[in-house]
């Protein structure tokens, strides 16, 4: 394999305007200026190319530039570019609410509030939740990320960085440990345990810190994205949709990173049959153009006019492109997350016996991650190596992403191949066996 020469004389230019025009806050650490893309593959402005299994965060799902999905967005974009559903109505917002009412878990009617980003609806269920319930508190996970915008801030816990230096936060959010069975915070196993993390929330929490007629929701990530693609064992988030049930407290489903076809189901809540009251969804919905959605059950997003709103939520544009998207995912998209899914996670899982850094194997569809330790036995994580797997890993022009401290994950487009599946393990292989040494 080769290296490649990054950063090219292109992109060094680019790179000093960068360092003085852009703010430096979560500015990345690869050196790569990206001029283009087509399907798992990108180009940086000198011409290497790489191949992409981050998917801008989990965004591109449907490819760079699927040509369906441009299509799409090129004849909204002749007709109409923006109208706000603020105060004008739009069929192809009403096309589209149509389509997710019917996609979403649960048959019953549901609404749609649009916005813009993942972190916005986020917001939105925050305040949907508050009105429904005429309740204040919320519940949330350790090492959850649902958004950087004040709300959504308060409920991420991920990385003091994102909270640092920002308070005071919204108040009235409680966090409680998310079930992590290969690092149990109570130090027990699965399924002896017998859910002492959902009895820790039920004894605990509900009858010490917050009463459960003061909390509004909780927000569940169905599995955990930032944290470190932790997957909840079977049984769980079915119990602890039940102890929601029983106080009458909203169980938000966050789907930002999860959703839209990520996992081999449409929504990765399906897997465990939980219908939530309330779910956000962004991201892949409309394959890289600015969208989120919350959706509820009808009478639960009940608020009268002008009590929330977005000038550009809703855009013709992003509306086009999801609807496209949809398509695709029904089409073909979700059932090949699966199966490349399980053949990824049948190749990784070989890798885990090979290399000793590989301590946990983890995900489901293509939303699958290994966390690197320094011993199996200690479980010691190796932090200072996985930067440095990352950074190996993109000179031999492979594009990962990390996530907690010390997990790699692996989210490629949806469109993927075996062939590239292989060229990703080749790669990640070799460089585990160069940092072993």
């Amino acid at each position: 394999m080769k290296k490649l020469n990054i950063p090219g004389p292109k992109a060094k230019e680019v790179l000093l305007d960068d360092e003085k025009f852009i703010s430096p806050y979560g500015r990345p650490s690869y050196k790569a200026v990206i001029e283009k893309g087509k399907g798992v593959w990108v180009w940086d402005v000198d011409g290497n190319k790489l191949l992409d299994f981050s998917s801008g965060i989990a965004v591109c799902s449907t490819g760079h530039c699927h040509p369906e999905v441009v299509r799409a967005i090129e004849e909204q974009a002749e007709t109409l570019l923006h109208i706000s559903e603020t105060d004008f109505y739009c069929a192809i917002n009403v096309t589209l609410a149509k389509k997710l009412n019917q996609i979403t878990p649960g048959k019953f009617d549901k609404r749609v509030f649009f916005s813009n980003s993942g972190a916005e609806s986020i917001e939105a269920a925050m305040k949907l939740a508050r009105w429904s319930t005429k309740r204040q508190m919320f519940l949330a996970f350790y090492s959850s990320f649902h958004g950087r915008t004040y709300g959504a801030m308060s409920l991420t816990s991920s990385k003091k960085t994102q909270r640092e230096g920002f308070g005071p936060l919204v108040p009235g959010v409680v966090h409680v440990h998310y079930p992590y069975c290969y690092r149990c915070m109570f130090n027990l196993k699965y399924p002896e345990c017998d859910f002492s993390c959902i009895k820790y929330i039920e004894n605990e929490v509900l009858k010490k810190v917050a009463p459960p007629h003061d909390v509004a929701a909780m927000f569940v990530e169905p599995i955990q994205g930032e944290g470190g693609y932790i997957v909840p064992p079977d049984g769980y988030l079915k119990k602890l949709k039940a102890l929601l049930e029983k106080h009458g407290i909203l169980y938000v489903d966050d789907e930002v990173q999860a959703g839209i076809g990520r996992t081999g189901k449409m929504f990765a809540i399906e897997h465990w049959g939980i219908i939530p009251d309330i779910i956000c969804s962004a991201k892949a919905l409309a394959s890289g153009l600015p969208i989120g959605v919350t959706i509820s059950k009808r009478e639960i997003m009940d608020w009268p006019k002008g009590s929330h709103a977005s000038t550009f939520g809703g855009n013709p544009v992003s509306c086009a492109a999801a609807i496209a998207t949809l398509k695709l995912m029904e089409d073909s998209l979700v059932e090949n997350a699966k199966v490349m899914g399980e053949y990824f996670m049948s190749e990784l899982k070989k890798l885990e016996k090979q290399h000793r850094m590989i301590g946990d194997v983890r995900g489901k569809g293509l939303m699958l991650a290994c966390e690197l330790v320094r011993d199996k036995t200690t479980k010691e994580k190796a932090i200072e190596e996985t930067d440095k797997v990352l950074e190996k890993c993109f000179e031999y022009g492979l594009m990962l992403l990390s996530c907690g401290e010390n997990t790699i994950r692996f989210i490629p487009p949806l469109i993927v191949t075996k062939e590239e599946i292989d060229i990703a393990l080749e790669i990640f292989s070799t460089v585990l066996k160069e940092i072993e040494k």
